[in-house]
Protein backbone atom coordinates (compact mmCIF):
# COMPACT_ATOMS: atom_id res chain seq x y z
CA UNK A 1 0.00 0.00 0.00
CA UNK A 2 2.88 2.22 1.07
CA UNK A 3 4.95 2.00 -2.21
CA UNK A 4 2.79 5.17 -4.04
CA UNK A 5 1.26 6.18 -0.88
CA UNK A 6 2.40 8.55 2.17
CA UNK A 7 2.11 6.68 5.47
CA UNK A 8 -0.45 9.42 6.38
CA UNK A 9 -2.38 8.92 3.63
CA UNK A 10 -2.09 4.84 3.61
CA UNK A 11 -2.85 4.48 7.34
CA UNK A 12 -7.16 4.36 6.70
CA UNK A 13 -7.10 1.97 3.61
CA UNK A 14 -4.86 -0.06 6.09
CA UNK A 15 -6.87 -0.73 9.05
CA UNK A 16 -9.98 -1.52 6.98
CA UNK A 17 -8.23 -3.76 4.89
CA UNK A 18 -7.34 -5.61 8.49
CA UNK A 19 -10.29 -5.81 9.45
CA UNK A 20 -11.76 -7.05 6.01
CA UNK A 21 -9.07 -9.05 5.49
CA UNK A 22 -7.20 -10.64 8.76
CA UNK A 23 -5.56 -13.28 7.13
CA UNK A 24 -4.26 -15.09 4.33
CA UNK A 25 -7.10 -16.86 3.63
CA UNK A 26 -9.47 -14.09 3.79
CA UNK A 27 -7.48 -12.62 1.14
CA UNK A 28 -6.96 -15.51 -0.93
CA UNK A 29 -10.62 -15.90 -0.79
CA UNK A 30 -12.07 -12.50 -1.43
CA UNK A 31 -14.33 -11.53 -4.61
CA UNK A 32 -12.31 -9.75 -7.49
CA UNK A 33 -15.13 -6.51 -6.60
CA UNK A 34 -14.52 -6.34 -2.76
CA UNK A 35 -10.67 -6.69 -3.51
CA UNK A 36 -10.89 -3.32 -5.89
CA UNK A 37 -13.19 -1.98 -3.38
CA UNK A 38 -10.95 -1.85 -1.20
CA UNK A 39 -8.03 -0.98 -2.95
CA UNK A 40 -10.20 1.98 -4.41
CA UNK A 41 -7.98 5.33 -3.88
CA UNK A 42 -4.62 3.63 -3.76
CA UNK A 43 -4.20 3.03 -7.81
CA UNK A 44 -1.87 0.82 -9.42
CA UNK A 45 -4.72 -1.86 -8.82
CA UNK A 46 -2.24 -4.84 -9.91
CA UNK A 47 -0.63 -4.60 -6.82
CA UNK A 48 -4.12 -5.75 -5.07
CA UNK A 49 -4.22 -8.30 -7.54
CA UNK A 50 -0.81 -9.76 -7.09
CA UNK A 51 -1.82 -9.82 -3.25
CA UNK A 52 -4.49 -12.12 -4.04
CA UNK A 53 -2.73 -14.00 -6.43
CA UNK A 54 0.46 -14.67 -3.68
CA UNK A 55 -2.13 -15.45 -0.99
CA UNK A 56 -3.72 -18.11 -3.57
CA UNK A 57 -0.33 -19.99 -3.77
CA UNK A 58 0.75 -19.20 0.26
CA UNK A 59 -2.54 -21.03 0.76
CA UNK A 60 -1.82 -24.02 -2.02
CA UNK A 61 1.69 -24.79 -1.43
CA UNK A 62 2.74 -23.51 1.99
CA UNK A 63 -0.41 -24.38 4.74
CA UNK A 64 -1.48 -20.83 4.66
CA UNK A 65 2.44 -19.59 6.37
CA UNK A 66 4.50 -17.18 4.20
CA UNK A 67 7.88 -18.78 3.26
CA UNK A 68 10.75 -17.43 5.20
CA UNK A 69 13.27 -18.01 2.22
CA UNK A 70 14.53 -14.93 0.50
CA UNK A 71 13.85 -16.88 -3.27
CA UNK A 72 10.73 -18.52 -2.45
CA UNK A 73 9.39 -14.83 -1.19
CA UNK A 74 10.50 -13.21 -4.34
CA UNK A 75 8.53 -15.90 -6.54
CA UNK A 76 5.24 -14.62 -5.38
CA UNK A 77 3.70 -12.37 -7.54
CA UNK A 78 4.20 -8.39 -6.38
CA UNK A 79 7.34 -9.70 -4.96
CA UNK A 80 10.42 -7.83 -6.26
CA UNK A 81 13.43 -7.01 -4.69
CA UNK A 82 13.33 -4.51 -2.61
CA UNK A 83 10.27 -6.19 -0.62
CA UNK A 84 11.63 -9.75 -0.23
CA UNK A 85 14.36 -8.34 1.34
CA UNK A 86 12.07 -5.87 3.73
CA UNK A 87 10.22 -9.14 4.79
CA UNK A 88 13.24 -11.28 4.43
CA UNK A 89 15.98 -9.20 6.89
CA UNK A 90 12.44 -7.46 9.33
CA UNK A 91 10.25 -10.22 9.38
CA UNK A 92 13.22 -13.83 9.33
CA UNK A 93 16.36 -11.84 10.50
CA UNK A 94 17.78 -12.74 6.64
CA UNK A 95 20.95 -11.16 5.96
CA UNK A 96 19.62 -9.41 2.49
CA UNK A 97 19.20 -5.78 1.62
CA UNK A 98 16.07 -3.97 1.03
CA UNK A 99 17.13 -1.51 -1.72
CA UNK A 100 14.64 1.23 -2.79
CA UNK A 101 14.82 4.92 -4.10
CA UNK A 102 15.51 6.20 -0.49
CA UNK A 103 18.14 4.08 -0.08
CA UNK A 104 19.22 4.53 -3.42
CA UNK A 105 19.67 8.29 -2.40
CA UNK A 106 21.24 7.73 0.91
CA UNK A 107 24.18 5.48 -0.57
CA UNK A 108 25.26 8.25 -3.59
CA UNK A 109 25.35 10.87 -1.25
CA UNK A 110 27.38 8.45 1.09
CA UNK A 111 29.62 7.41 -1.43
CA UNK A 112 29.31 10.46 -4.00
CA UNK A 113 28.32 8.46 -6.52
CA UNK A 114 27.42 10.24 -9.78
CA UNK A 115 25.98 7.60 -11.77
CA UNK A 116 22.41 7.36 -12.61
CA UNK A 117 20.31 5.73 -9.85
CA UNK A 118 17.98 5.09 -12.33
CA UNK A 119 20.00 2.35 -14.47
CA UNK A 120 19.69 -1.38 -13.25
CA UNK A 121 23.75 -1.29 -13.24
CA UNK A 122 23.96 1.35 -10.70
CA UNK A 123 21.30 -0.36 -8.32
CA UNK A 124 22.97 -3.76 -8.82
CA UNK A 125 26.47 -2.15 -8.21
CA UNK A 126 25.10 -0.23 -4.31
CA UNK A 127 23.27 -3.84 -3.38
CA UNK A 128 26.64 -5.33 -3.99
CA UNK A 129 27.77 -2.92 -1.88
CA UNK A 130 25.49 -3.03 0.69
CA UNK A 131 25.62 -6.88 0.97
CA UNK A 132 29.06 -6.81 1.67
CA UNK A 133 28.95 -4.71 4.93
CA UNK A 134 24.97 -5.93 6.08
CA UNK A 135 25.22 -7.55 9.47
CA UNK A 136 24.69 -10.57 9.66
CA UNK A 137 23.30 -10.41 13.62
CA UNK A 138 20.88 -7.71 12.84
CA UNK A 139 19.93 -7.24 8.86
CA UNK A 140 16.54 -5.79 9.86
CA UNK A 141 17.58 -2.77 11.89
CA UNK A 142 20.30 -1.85 9.67
CA UNK A 143 17.78 -2.50 6.30
CA UNK A 144 15.52 0.19 8.16
CA UNK A 145 17.99 2.84 9.58
CA UNK A 146 18.73 3.28 5.67
CA UNK A 147 15.46 3.34 4.97
CA UNK A 148 14.66 5.70 7.62
CA UNK A 149 17.27 8.21 6.94
CA UNK A 150 16.36 8.24 3.27
CA UNK A 151 13.12 9.42 4.32
CA UNK A 152 13.49 11.32 7.24
CA UNK A 153 17.05 13.28 7.06
CA UNK A 154 18.60 12.59 3.45
CA UNK A 155 15.04 13.62 2.00
CA UNK A 156 15.19 14.37 -1.87
CA UNK A 157 12.94 17.87 -2.05
CA UNK A 158 14.73 21.06 -0.15
CA UNK A 159 17.88 19.60 0.91
CA UNK A 160 18.98 17.02 2.93
CA UNK A 161 19.28 17.67 6.72
CA UNK A 162 23.09 17.29 7.11
CA UNK A 163 22.94 18.99 10.79
CA UNK A 164 21.10 16.19 11.97
CA UNK A 165 22.17 13.45 10.27
CA UNK A 166 23.54 10.43 12.32
CA UNK A 167 26.29 9.74 9.59
CA UNK A 168 27.58 12.87 7.70
CA UNK A 169 31.11 12.97 9.12
CA UNK A 170 31.07 9.55 6.93
CA UNK A 171 29.13 11.05 3.47
CA UNK A 172 31.21 12.00 1.20
CA UNK A 173 29.19 13.97 -0.51
CA UNK A 174 29.01 15.71 2.45
CA UNK A 175 32.64 16.45 2.56
CA UNK A 176 32.78 17.46 -0.74
CA UNK A 177 29.43 20.14 -0.24
CA UNK A 178 27.86 18.10 -3.30
CA UNK A 179 24.82 16.57 -1.34
CA UNK A 180 22.23 18.68 -2.81
CA UNK A 181 23.80 17.51 -6.39
CA UNK A 182 23.21 13.89 -6.08
CA UNK A 183 21.73 11.36 -6.64
CA UNK A 184 22.21 11.79 -10.13
CA UNK A 185 18.72 10.47 -12.15
CA UNK A 186 18.68 10.82 -15.70
CA UNK A 187 15.10 13.32 -16.87
CA UNK A 188 11.94 11.25 -17.14
CA UNK A 189 10.43 10.88 -20.68
CA UNK A 190 7.62 13.62 -20.98
CA UNK A 191 4.13 11.87 -20.40
CA UNK A 192 1.79 11.30 -23.36
CA UNK A 193 -1.42 13.43 -23.22
CA UNK A 194 -4.90 12.19 -24.33
CA UNK A 195 -7.61 13.71 -24.64
CA UNK A 196 -10.96 11.77 -22.89
CA UNK A 197 -14.64 12.78 -22.81
CA UNK A 198 -15.91 11.36 -19.55
CA UNK A 199 -19.98 10.82 -19.24
CA UNK A 200 -21.65 10.57 -16.19
CA UNK A 201 -24.85 8.60 -17.76
CA UNK A 202 -28.50 9.18 -14.99
CA UNK A 203 -31.58 6.95 -15.45
CA UNK A 204 -34.08 8.06 -12.22
CA UNK A 205 -31.26 7.47 -9.34
CA UNK A 206 -29.11 5.55 -11.05
CA UNK A 207 -25.61 5.63 -12.99
CA UNK A 208 -24.56 3.78 -16.15
CA UNK A 209 -20.79 1.92 -15.26
CA UNK A 210 -18.45 0.31 -17.87
CA UNK A 211 -15.48 -2.42 -17.40
CA UNK A 212 -12.86 -1.55 -19.09
CA UNK A 213 -10.88 -3.94 -21.10
CA UNK A 214 -9.01 -6.79 -18.90
CA UNK A 215 -5.67 -5.34 -20.56
CA UNK A 216 -4.03 -1.80 -21.13
CA UNK A 217 -4.59 0.77 -18.84
CA UNK A 218 -6.80 0.42 -15.60
CA UNK A 219 -7.31 -2.88 -16.76
CA UNK A 220 -10.85 -4.51 -15.63
CA UNK A 221 -11.88 -1.30 -13.67
CA UNK A 222 -15.43 0.43 -13.48
CA UNK A 223 -15.32 3.65 -14.81
CA UNK A 224 -17.64 6.09 -16.28
CA UNK A 225 -18.67 5.49 -19.40
CA UNK A 226 -16.13 7.86 -21.53
CA UNK A 227 -15.46 8.74 -25.44
CA UNK A 228 -11.82 9.44 -26.98
CA UNK A 229 -11.02 12.74 -27.85
CA UNK A 230 -13.67 15.80 -27.47
CA UNK A 231 -17.27 15.23 -28.96
CA UNK A 232 -19.75 18.10 -28.78
CA UNK A 233 -23.07 17.20 -26.98
CA UNK A 234 -25.26 16.52 -30.69
CA UNK A 235 -22.54 13.84 -31.08
CA UNK A 236 -22.53 12.40 -27.47
CA UNK A 237 -26.48 11.58 -28.12
CA UNK A 238 -25.71 10.66 -31.87
CA UNK A 239 -22.97 7.52 -30.44
CA UNK A 240 -25.61 7.19 -26.77
CA UNK A 241 -28.04 6.28 -29.08
CA UNK A 242 -25.99 3.75 -31.42
CA UNK A 243 -25.27 2.16 -27.80
CA UNK A 244 -29.45 2.22 -26.97
CA UNK A 245 -29.21 5.09 -24.69
CA UNK A 246 -31.49 8.27 -25.80
CA UNK A 247 -30.13 11.57 -24.03
CA UNK A 248 -33.14 13.63 -22.87
CA UNK A 249 -30.92 16.58 -21.85
CA UNK A 250 -26.85 17.17 -21.28
CA UNK A 251 -24.87 19.57 -19.79
CA UNK A 252 -21.37 20.57 -19.81
CA UNK A 253 -19.21 20.03 -17.08
CA UNK A 254 -15.77 21.69 -15.85
CA UNK A 255 -12.47 20.42 -17.08
CA UNK A 256 -10.01 18.03 -15.17
CA UNK A 257 -6.67 16.16 -15.16
CA UNK A 258 -5.62 13.38 -13.82
CA UNK A 259 -2.01 12.25 -14.26
CA UNK A 260 -0.74 8.14 -14.56
CA UNK A 261 2.87 7.38 -14.74
CA UNK A 262 2.93 7.36 -18.39
CA UNK A 263 -0.08 9.30 -19.68
CA UNK A 264 -1.83 12.37 -18.52
CA UNK A 265 -5.78 12.47 -19.34
CA UNK A 266 -7.02 15.81 -20.26
CA UNK A 267 -11.03 15.79 -19.80
CA UNK A 268 -13.68 17.11 -20.61
CA UNK A 269 -17.01 16.16 -18.95
CA UNK A 270 -21.07 15.82 -19.00
CA UNK A 271 -23.86 14.72 -17.37
CA UNK A 272 -27.13 13.94 -19.07
CA UNK A 273 -30.55 12.19 -18.21
CA UNK A 274 -31.10 9.18 -20.66
CA UNK A 275 -33.62 6.25 -21.26
CA UNK A 276 -33.07 3.13 -22.33
CA UNK A 277 -34.37 2.37 -26.12
CA UNK A 278 -32.64 -0.91 -26.22
CA UNK A 279 -32.21 -4.13 -24.38
CA UNK A 280 -31.06 -3.08 -20.51
CA UNK A 281 -28.62 -6.04 -19.79
CA UNK A 282 -25.21 -5.46 -21.78
CA UNK A 283 -21.82 -7.16 -21.27
CA UNK A 284 -20.02 -4.88 -19.02
CA UNK A 285 -22.33 -2.43 -18.60
CA UNK A 286 -24.31 -1.94 -15.47
CA UNK A 287 -26.52 0.62 -13.89
CA UNK A 288 -25.62 1.40 -10.66
CA UNK A 289 -26.92 3.27 -7.42
CA UNK A 290 -25.50 5.10 -5.20
CA UNK A 291 -25.47 2.83 -2.28
CA UNK A 292 -23.76 0.29 -4.83
CA UNK A 293 -21.39 3.28 -5.91
CA UNK A 294 -20.57 3.31 -2.42
CA UNK A 295 -20.13 -0.14 -1.39
CA UNK A 296 -19.93 -2.26 -3.98
CA UNK A 297 -18.40 -0.58 -7.24
CA UNK A 298 -14.73 0.23 -7.21
CA UNK A 299 -14.09 3.51 -9.51
CA UNK A 300 -10.12 4.58 -10.25
CA UNK A 301 -9.24 7.91 -8.49
CA UNK A 302 -9.07 9.29 -12.48
CA UNK A 303 -12.93 9.69 -12.17
CA UNK A 304 -12.78 11.14 -8.31
CA UNK A 305 -13.35 14.63 -9.63
CA UNK A 306 -16.28 14.13 -12.10
CA UNK A 307 -17.95 11.67 -8.79
CA UNK A 308 -18.12 14.65 -6.81
CA UNK A 309 -21.43 15.31 -9.14
CA UNK A 310 -22.91 12.82 -7.73
CA UNK A 311 -24.07 14.30 -4.52
CA UNK A 312 -27.37 14.16 -3.06
CA UNK A 313 -27.92 17.96 -4.53
CA UNK A 314 -26.90 16.92 -7.51
CA UNK A 315 -29.31 14.09 -7.85
CA UNK A 316 -32.38 16.57 -6.08
CA UNK A 317 -31.36 19.48 -9.03
CA UNK A 318 -31.29 16.25 -11.94
CA UNK A 319 -35.12 15.38 -10.90
CA UNK A 320 -36.11 18.46 -10.72
CA UNK A 321 -34.36 20.06 -13.84
CA UNK A 322 -32.54 22.51 -12.23
CA UNK A 323 -28.95 23.04 -12.12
Amino acid sequence: MLQQTRVEAGKGYFLRWMEELPHVEALANVTDEKLMKLWQGLGYYNRARNLKKAAGIIMEQYGGVLPHSYEELLALPGIGPYTAGAIGSIAFGLPVVAVDGNVLRVVARLTADKDDIGSLATKRKMEKLLESIIPEERPGDFNQALMELGALICIPNGGPKCDQCPVSEACEAHSLGIEADLPVRAPKKARKVEKRTILILQNNDRILLHKREDKGLLAGLWELPGLDGVPGPEEIKSVMEQRGLLVKDIQALPEAKHIFSHIEWHMTGFIAEVEMSGPEEKPRWVWADRQELKTRYALPSAFRYYMEFLTDEVYRSRKDHRW
